[in-house]
């Protein structure tokens, strides 16, 4: 991996042409995403959604250094409390049909390099449900999750009926969708929502840290992991095993089983080529 941050003047560019999203990648390859409306609490407007998707797929398939995506929010208030209610009040069904409202943020699921959501604050509505587009969730002990889209007069509308449910179970899931209470950062740890939860002010330490655990393995390797758990949402158990075997076997033909292996025998840190 490279010493120091590649330069890229596509993504220098892509960046300078960003009015809500900060972005920067370290010499590790972990890149970090800032949400940045914190006088909105990082609401999440459709120009914030088009230059979030943007971001993360530069990173994935153009950018020369970047391993693992970072997404957080600006401030210590919220990660993201919502979708941006002014900008959606007025729409009519017609135009949310045929826009397809919100659809754009499930272009984050094609997304080959992990992405960790470093989760500070609020993380409401459409802001829990970015976090659970994430691959890992860590928390601040400040955090908080919820779906109070029924006292909006609608439901959640990017995966979180779907996402939650997963994440929690049936039963929790219905209740705080139903009641659009919250929960605590603690309470998301124990029900399987978030990874963990840590001081917040180490929050960003802690989420680079393992950013850069990640960054050090293969990239093809992580991408095949990556598919491989999220194919156990998709799939029978047969069929996942089935699908984790073949990615498994496809392993045997990169140079980096190789040199994994290789360095296991000889005691040593192995070093990866991506190939």
């Amino acid at each position: 991996m490279p010493s120091q941050p590649a330069v890229d003047e596509g993504w220098d560019a892509l960046l300078g042409s960003f009015s809500n999203l900060l972005g920067e990648v370290d010499e590790a390859g972990v890149a970090t995403l800032t949400l940045n409306r914190p006088k909105q609490l990082n609401a999440l407007n459709s120009e914030l959604m088009g230059e979030l998707v943007a971001a993360c797929q530069y990173l994935d398939r153009k950018h020369p250094s970047a391993r693992v995506i970072i997404v957080t929010g600006s401030g210590s208030k919220a990660f993201a409390a919502g979708a941006d209610i002014k900008e959606m009040s007025s729409v009519t069904y017609s135009e949310a049909y045929n826009k397809g409202l919100l659809d754009g943020w499930e272009t984050l699921r094609t997304i080959r390099k992990p992405i960790i959501a470093a989760v500070n604050g609020f993380a409401l509505g459409g802001g829990c449900e970015l976090a659970m587009l994430a691959d890992i969730i860590i928390a601040a002990d400040s955090a908080s999750f919820g779906q109070p889209e029924i006292n909006l007069g609608v439901l959640p509308g990017m995966g979180g009926t779907q996402r939650l449910t997963r994440a929690v179970g049936k039963s929790r899931a219905m209740e705080l969708v139903l009641t659009g209470d919250r929960l605590s950062a603690a309470e998301a740890v124990s029900l399987g929502l978030a990874s963990r939860a840590v001081p917040a002010a180490e929050l960003m330490e802690t989420t680079q840290k393992l950013a850069r655990r990640i960054a050090a393995a293969s990239l093809p390797v992580a991408a095949k992991a990556k598919e491989c758990v999220n194919q156990a949402y998709e799939m029978t158990l047969a069929e996942g095993v089935r699908f984790e075997k073949r990615e498994f076997w496809s392993c045997f033909a990169l140079a980096d089983q190789k040199e994994g292996m290789a360095a296991f025998i000889e005691k040593r840190t192995p070093v990866f080529g991506d190939s």
